[in-house]
């Protein structure tokens, strides 16, 4: 499974390590994710999603079924 956030789109980014000598060597910044069980009440079930802390918030400001809206039309999730 890839290291994506499946409601805000979040994944890893490249940058450098910078020494004392100011020598450049690549690094990975990963996102913050979360295998999260959720339970959606509109369908009467339990979905399970790869999130980001910035997504869970999302998610509580939003509502799950909102937020998983957002995501499929921004193309993010195909389905939930």
């Amino acid at each position: 499974m890839s290291r994506i956030c499946q409601i805000t789109g979040k994944k890893m980014m490249v940058g450098n390590n910078v020494s004392h000598s100011k020598r450049r060597t690549k690094r990975r910044f990963y996102p913050n994710l979360f295998d999260k069980k959720y339970f959606l009440p509109e369908e009467n079930r339990w979905v399970s999603i790869r999130v980001s802390a910035a997504g869970m918030r999302n998610i509580n400001k939003k509502g799950l079924k909102k937020a998983l809206e957002d995501a499929k039309s921004k193309g993010i999730i195909s389905s939930y």
